[in-house]
């Protein structure tokens, strides 16, 4: 395989990785890639401005942002896509959250 070639490959794979929502780990092994060569390749098409950085790229976590203002002081409130919100967040209930997060 030329490096033409071998990079419009990892283009598609990682095109196809973005759109899967899958973690990198599991879209590799769904794919039978090996994952630091996945990884490799991510950086180096986001270096050269193929795709966003790592930090825009989907990993399975969340962007956590403080919001001021009424309600604050009320315990965490987590936003979920589709306007769903979870509201009074403590450290008495924060294992019930995980567990809901684990089955949506």
């Amino acid at each position: 395989m030329s490096s033409v070639e071998r990079e419009h490959f990892w283009q598609q794979q990682i095109g196809d990785w973005q759109a899967s929502g899958l973690s990198g780990i599991a879209y590799c092994k769904q794919q039978s890639l090996t994952y630091h060569r996945f990884v490799y390749w991510r950086k180096k098409l986001a270096d050269s401005g193929h795709y966003p950085d790592e930090e825009s790229a989907v990993t399975g976590f969340a962007r956590v942002a403080p919001v001021s203002g009424v309600g604050a002081t009320d315990g965490l409130t987590v936003s979920l896509p589709g306007g769903v919100s979870i509201t009074g967040l403590h450290a008495g209930n924060i294992e019930w959250l995980g567990a809901l997060l684990r089955q949506l």
